[in-house]
């Protein structure tokens, strides 16, 4: 039967063999878990171990230059300064230097009297064509400036704040003087300037500071125009300091052509340097010589965008004194010969000026230089504007001018050593 006792043996082996092979496939599913898991672990810290660590998110990263313009005629804006007994040659070089395409910043400083500044408002609000173009501006508030000083620099900071905030696209800032004048219309200046990249900035410089290291770094002044309103010269303090070690001083010429990206960069200032300099040559003799040209060049952003040229002619003495010569009749040819667009410094109504005008500008005494946005108008005077209304002010109209401008420009782009001549 069934039942005997020989059958029971081989019932219990099934069950042992079938416990066995239970056991040994549990085994084998949790060797296989176990090195799966222990694979994925190490895999897991292999990628930890090559992966590198994200980059800390730092504000001035996120901080961009903004591109130029695109526009094919450029648009630049003037910032024209003046002091006392200077109110009739600002309105002459406003006249001389205008254009519709242009945005303007005039500013007689608080040394001018009342009725002098007075007299230049109602110029600018009453003039034909700024009322009808809207694009000249009088500082309503006067800032006091000392020549010599830090309140030069800060005045043109703030004209080029205003420039920025009202003037709307603008391509290149000029900052310019009662006392300086052009040497080409700004047809044929915006003719020339069409064909150069606009961050390129036009700043004389060098960081050979030679003798003003002595009368003007290392000495320590205050500029009473930062807290006072009646204007006196700067005083020094007993003290000397060092030149400084965070970053390299560079001097050269008050007047220059900077682009917007790097006006833009010394008004917000993302990484600080601009505020440091600043706060530097607050103490230092001569500041407009030295402040733009230091930022510039201990900025890695633009330091490779300069062209070492004021784009002025002035007269100097060897060694060069504090202020150039006055020019006249006598250095009309060398001015012209310059091919600079620009040059000063001239008195009031200077008669080497009504030359400049006749002959290089195309002006009459009261009326704007030669331009196409003048039309097909025989007289340049500013009576005529509100007939022709609708002038076409991207109408180029360049003379004998752009082709001297023409010729300075290419001769600094094209220098063998331009590319290795930045801020040296």
């Amino acid at each position: 039967m069934d039942s005997s006792p020989i059958a029971k043996p081989s019932k219990r082996r099934k069950w042992f063999l079938l416990l066995t092979l239970t056991l040994l496939l549990s085994t084998l599913l949790l060797l296989i878990t176990i090195f799966s898991s222990s694979t994925w672990s190490q895999y897991k810290l292999h990628r930890v171990r090559v992966e590198k660590p994200p980059l800390p998110s730092f504000a001035e990263s996120k901080l961009k230059v903004l591109p130029t313009s695109t526009d094919p005629i450029p648009r630049l804006a003037y910032l024209i300064s003046g002091s006392r007994g200077s109110g009739q040659s600002l309105k002459r070089v406003l006249r001389a230097l205008y254009h519709p395409r242009n945005q303007y910043v005039v500013h007689l400083d608080l040394e001018a009297s009342a009725e002098e500044r007075l007299d230049l408002a109602s110029f600018v609000r009453n003039e034909p064509v700024f009322t009808k173009v809207g694009n000249v501006r009088m500082r309503a508030r006067a800032n006091l400036v000392t020549y010599r000083g830090p309140t030069m620099v800060t005045n043109t900071l703030h004209a080029a704040a205003i420039l920025l905030k009202d003037g709307g696209q603008w391509d290149w800032f000029i900052n310019l003087s009662a006392s300086d004048y052009p040497l080409v219309t700004q047809d044929d200046l915006l003719h020339v300037l069409s064909g150069i990249p606009r961050h390129y900035n036009f700043i004389e410089h060098t960081s050979d500071i030679g003798w003003k290291e002595y009368h003007r770094a290392n000495p320590i002044l205050i500029d009473p125009g930062l807290y006072t309103l009646q204007k006196s010269d700067v005083f020094w303090v007993p003290e000397r300091r060092g030149v400084p070690t965070a970053y390299r001083l560079f001097t050269g010429s008050a007047w220059m052509m900077l682009s917007r990206p790097f006006i833009e960069y010394c008004l917000w200032g993302w990484d600080n340097l601009p505020r440091m300099v600043l706060m530097y040559y607050a103490n230092f003799l001569s500041s407009p010589e030295g402040y733009f040209h230091t930022v510039i060049c201990n900025s890695d952003e633009f330091k490779n965008t300069t062209i070492n040229h004021d784009l002025h002619f002035i007269s100097w003495d060897n060694p060069p004194q504090q202020h150039p010569h006055f020019l006249t009749e006598d250095d009309y040819d060398r001015m012209v010969e310059s091919n600079a667009p620009f040059a000063r410094k001239f008195r009031r109504d200077e008669k080497v000026l009504d030359r400049v005008d006749s002959e290089l500008l195309g002006r009459s005494f009261d009326g704007f230089s030669r331009g196409g946005w003048l039309g097909n108008e025989k007289s340049s005077n500013s009576s005529i504007f509100p007939r022709y209304a609708s002038a076409n002010v991207t109408e180029l109209r360049p003379i004998r001018g752009a082709e001297r401008l023409k010729g300075l420009i290419s001769r600094l782009l094209s220098a063998d050593d331009f590319q290795n001549s930045h801020c040296i």
